[in-house]
């Protein structure tokens, strides 16, 4: 909100839990909702408008249509949750379109969508600026998200691992350790630090998201892991030596 109140005249702001892209029901029913919260965060940041279109205007009887990106959304967090990013290219598209926006912003925390919805604009001339916002981070460093709510306290105070393992694994790459070396040991310190399933941890193209095993271009190294029956996702730059 504040990244587009630095740049727009008028800011909106869309809130829609949105039901096609949860390949969980389970999920879906126990992800956070606090809209009377959120109204208070928007006022306070100025927002000039809030749209929060309810699950039968945006999907009316009949509905059939789906938009989806291919090779983005393969791998990664697509590769352990069928459908999603179906679900998420389709309703963006509907929000793009509705609100008429120049700019729709981003957090890059979750980088595999947003560069999903970068495509998806590309692709079908919507006349719209997606904007990466960097990811906002608690004072240790975990990664803001709707679901940290639903860590146990003692389960909160081990989330930070996957941002520190992360930050060691990009640094060991830079240094010139050979990107297998590293993702392993990271994936080890999850797993010894409390995380009891890591799904990925990879290190991709930032623009492809392709895979690559070799630090000669900008990369992101992205992981997902599960912690308190909590399921977390981060990501970080990595970027090759000068």
């Amino acid at each position: 909100m504040r990244a587009a109140r630095g740049r727009a005249k008028r800011v909106i702001v869309t809130l829609f839990v949105n039901p096609s892209q949860f390949n969980n029901a389970e999920d879906l029913a126990k992800y956070p909702r606090d809209e009377a919260s959120d109204i208070a965060r928007l006022e306070a940041e100025h927002v000039d408008l809030l749209y929060a279109p309810s699950v039968e205007e945006m999907y009316p009887e009949g509905f059939v249509t789906k938009v989806s990106v291919s090779r983005l959304s393969e791998g990664l967090c697509g590769e352990h949750r069928p459908g999603h990013f179906d679900g998420v290219a389709t309703v963006v598209t509907k929000l793009l379109l509705q609100t008429q926006a120049n700019a729709a912003f981003f957090g890059e925390k979750d980088f595999q969508q947003l560069s999903v919805i970068r495509r998806l604009a590309r692709d079908l001339d919507i006349p719209v600026e997606i904007v990466g916002v960097p990811t906002v981070r608690e004072a240790d460093g975990l990664a803001m998200s709707s679901r940290n709510v639903r860590l146990s306290e003692a389960a909160r105070k081990l989330a930070p691992a996957m941002t520190e393992a992360l930050s060691a694994a990009g640094a060991a790459i830079q240094a010139g350790q050979p990107v297998a070396a590293a993702t392993d040991a990271a994936r080890s310190a999850l797993l010894k630090g409390g995380y009891s399933e890591v799904e990925y941890l990879e290190l991709r193209d930032a623009e492809t998201l392709e895979p690559i095993f070799e630090l000669d271009r900008p990369a992101r190294l992205l992981a997902a892991g599960w912690l308190d029956g909590v399921r977390l996702i981060d990501n970080i730059a990595v970027l090759p030596m000068r």
